[in-house]
């Protein structure tokens, strides 16, 4: 999260040479050079010698700061450092910089400037006066984006200046850092839903994590273990002891889909329902982790997230704390798919157990509504956040509208808990419902035509 360049500042406009630093003189030092270029021509014109000292005087000054300036070479270091360096959506980050005069000779007048891009802000800019032998200054400033992304800060320039103000020359640094926006989360009600399948809630594996079961393979004794877990059939066998292996504690596991399809969705910007999706799948596995779920991100396109251990499940606790920051500034920066459908993504659920499968999805045509019906059963539980994106357009055909809403029918028919999504909904409160639909679900037998409340029709 910090940067540093010790040394000498090299000015990167001075690889042109002295034509170069003069591209750095002020208006006032053009003004200068111009108005003693011109009491020149006219002392010798008129022939007064005072007059052409004073002329030479004035040309001569900016021309000399020029020179001083541009062999000056303050060694200085720079360090920024980022306060938080991951910041969800309008939240604000604050960027510390750090100035460090390493030199024995005091420097002069400098403006420090960072380079920010656009959406974070003005490009910040403060005056140091003067830095002494071995000082240093400290200063800050904040930094604030709408829109999630992965945005570069710096380098570091110093605008150098002579005490006249004749010549300004720019010096920076190479080195930047990376403010990663992430999706804004939303914390989520707990919700019970066990028994929907192994590996999930306090379904069977959830069990197994907290006793374990005896393996049938044994290994050689160890230090330490239990006697009463000695396997004397197979001491016997082998002729030294064994023991009981006792079942690795298996995690529950759920998985978080993500429809990036282009054109499951209309409109852009912050309000858009693709970024509500971005949101809601971020809420999503930040909500499974905590509840201790080995947790990945799957994409239309395929593309699972962390990608390590088995089935691209984190396999720990740390590896989950490490594939949530994964996950999070993979989420920062996802954008739509080239259109390929959900076909890839079920490819990826064929025929695993994956637990729990939480999709955030588009507008689905006929042959993207089969696709993901199959997906519910090669999974356990399955609920379904489906956003019509025309009515968060501002769109009101009914005829599109009664298409969606036999989509949503044919999605609750497969098995699926389906929460159709109104134009700036609530996730915590849909996430709630969720719970009270399956139960509906469950007291209505295989009911699976059960309305939700607050739906389209």
């Amino acid at each position: 999260m910090s940067a540093g360049e010790p040394g000498a500042v090299r000015d990167g406009s001075s690889k042109g040479g002295p034509r170069a630093a003069l591209g750095g003189l002020t208006t006032r030092g053009r003004s200068f050079l111009a108005a003693g270029v011109a009491a020149a021509v006219c002392a010798y014109v008129l022939g007064q010698a005072d007059l052409l000292r004073v002329g030479l005087l004035l040309a001569v000054l900016p021309l000399v700061c020029v020179i001083v300036l541009y062999r000056t070479r303050y060694r200085v270091t720079g360090t920024r450092r980022l306060s938080p360096s991951r910041v969800p959506t309008g939240s604000e980050a604050r960027v510390h910089l750090r100035m460090d005069n390493v030199s024995r000779l005091p420097t002069g007048l400098l403006m420090l400037q960072d380079r920010v891009p656009y959406v974070l802000g003005p490009r910040p800019r403060f005056v140091l006066d003067r830095v002494e032998a071995g000082g240093r200054r400290e200063v800050s400033y904040r930094v604030r984006s709408d829109l999630r992304g992965r945005y570069p800060l710096g380098p570091l320039q110093l605008r150098l200046s002579d005490p006249f103000g004749m010549c300004e020359l720019t010096r920076s640094f190479s080195a930047y850092d990376t403010l990663v926006v992430i999706p804004r989360t939303v914390p989520l009600p707990v919700l019970r839903l066990a028994g929907e399948a192994s590996g999930y809630g306090d379904g069977r594996q959830r069990s197994l994590a907290l006793a374990g079961e005896d393996d049938i393979i044994p290994r050689g004794y160890r230090h330490g273990d239990d006697l009463r877990r000695v396997h004397w059939r197979s001491t016997a066998r082998y002729g030294e002891l064994m023991v009981r292996r006792e079942e690795q504690p298996q995690r529950a596991r759920c998985t978080v889909l993500l429809d990036t399809r282009q054109v499951g969705y209309v409109g852009a910007g912050p309000d858009s329902a693709f970024e509500w999706a971005v949101s809601g799948a971020a809420s999503a596995l930040v909500h499974m982790l905590e509840r201790g779920f080995a947790v990945r991100l799957l994409t239309d396109d395929g593309s699972a997230v962390p990608g390590d251990g088995s089935d691209g499940f984190a396999g720990s606790t740390q590896e989950s704390a490490d594939a949530a920051g994964l996950m999070l500034d993979t989420l920062a920066v996802v954008g739509h798919s080239d259109g390929g459908g959900l076909s890839r993504a079920h490819d990826v659920l064929r025929g695993g157990n994956e637990g729990l499968l939480i999709a955030f999805l588009g507008d689905l045509d006929e042959e993207q509504t089969s696709v993901a019906a199959r997906m519910r059963q090669r999974s356990g539980a399955a609920v379904a956040f489906v956003l019509d994106s025309a009515r968060w357009s501002g769109g009101t055909d009914a005829s599109a509208a009664a298409r969606a809403e036999e989509r949503l029918r044919q999605l609750r028919e497969a098995g699926w808990i389906v929460v159709p999504v109104q134009p700036g909904a609530d996730l915590p409160v849909l996430w709630q419902l969720v719970g009270q639909l399956r139960t509906d679900t469950q007291s209505a037998g295989n009911g699976g035509s059960t309305a939700f409340p607050g739906g389209w029709s």
